[in-house]
């Protein structure tokens, strides 16, 4: 048994994982973006990549010298964000989040360790930024970090709805990359105006 700090289980036995997850957010955004990091590495685009989460393991069964088996472990949680790389000669971080609340995001989906490294990212010049995607709207939106920032510091618990679609960037959707997510960076962070898909034709 493998549990996960957000409230996800994995249970194991002799045949493969399976991974039950409560609440249902997240799985389809963090596809999308890994398919979507996937071909931008492979067209040379920007190198970024999903850190892993890492695992306390409890218990380990030894039925025998040759094998190890896994009986009990805890995902640790994160102590930065889900993403990280390097874009246009700059170092991006960001934090990927699925609501199925129609009018807001809550702040309660976002660790404080996590808020105060953003911070830090921004502190020494490199992009941060939430993505969240509001399945109830079937829409995803890249969030500048600074956003989240300001309203966490004045003690709003949630950013909403209509205030993400103002200060935010709406991520165009498509086969490759599934998600255009840096179209947004580059018309928030870097004014252009020239397309991913186009750019490797």
């Amino acid at each position: 048994m493998i549990k996960y700090p957000n409230g996800m289980k994995k249970q194991t036995s002799d045949a493969s994982p399976v991974l039950t997850r409560y609440g249902g957010r997240g799985a389809s955004l963090e596809d999308d973006l890994n398919r979507s990091n996937e071909y931008y590495r492979e067209c040379d685009i920007a190198l970024i990549y999903k850190k892993p989460t890492p695992i306390q393991v409890v218990r380990v069964d030894y039925p025998n010298r040759a094998h190890a088996k896994i009986i009990e472990a805890y995902y640790r949680t994160p102590s930065t964000t889900d993403y990280n790389g390097i874009y246009q000669g700059k170092a991006i971080d960001f934090e990927a989040k699925e609501t199925i609340n129609k009018t807001m995001f809550p702040f309660k989906y976002i660790h404080a360790h996590q808020i105060e490294h953003l911070r830090k990212v921004i502190k020494h010049g490199g992009i941060a930024f939430l993505i969240i995607r509001f399945s109830a709207h079937a829409q995803t939106y890249l969030v500048p970090a600074e956003e989240i920032l300001s309203r966490y510091d004045a003690k709003q618990k949630s950013i909403s709805y209509r205030d993400v679609c103002s200060c935010g960037q709406l991520i165009r959707e498509g086969f490759t990359p599934r998600l255009h997510y840096l179209d947004a960076v580059d018309a928030i962070y870097f004014k252009e105006e020239i397309h991913h898909d186009e750019k490797v034709k």
